[in-house]
């Protein structure tokens, strides 16, 4: 499990810069559970990060809100699993805190046929309701 997380194809998290703790889990696994440490943490400091663009690092910083990310995992009797479910977690939070802003949409206008058939469809509803008033 250690090495490199890799969370998209231009950012590599080297594993010095992440911090693992392990502790007892609660949930089903019976006797196991007291005995064994399959809770994981996974810490991540995007602020002291080398490497994160300076870019990178400026949008994951204002959308996070927090310069650490903590994931946790213990859905899984296993450490191991543990393990990956926290590293795929993690990389899907950064990808999507790095991830470049929408394009902005270009404002536009209705053309005029479709003014036009707006308003015959207006008149066509008022004359149907003109004509159950008239009975």
């Amino acid at each position: 499990m250690p090495g490199p997380l890799v969370v998209n194809d231009a950012v590599v998290i080297p594993d010095a810069e992440l911090v693992w703790r392990f502790s007892r889990s609660s949930g089903p696994g019976g006797q196991g559970v007291n005995t064994t440490d399959s809770r994981v943490e996974l810490v991540f400091d995007v602020a002291a990060s080398t490497a994160l663009p300076p870019v990178l690092k400026a949008r994951a910083l204002e959308r996070l809100g927090a310069a650490t990310i903590t994931v946790v995992a213990s859905e899984y009797r296993s450490q191991l699993r543990n393990r990956e479910a926290a590293e795929h977690r993690l990389a899907q939070r950064l990808r999507e805190a790095i991830a470049p802003p929408p394009k902005r949409r270009r404002p536009t206008k209705p053309s005029r046929g479709a003014v036009e058939r707006r308003i015959a469809a207006k008149k066509h509803r008022s004359d149907v309701k003109r004509l159950r008033r008239e009975f």
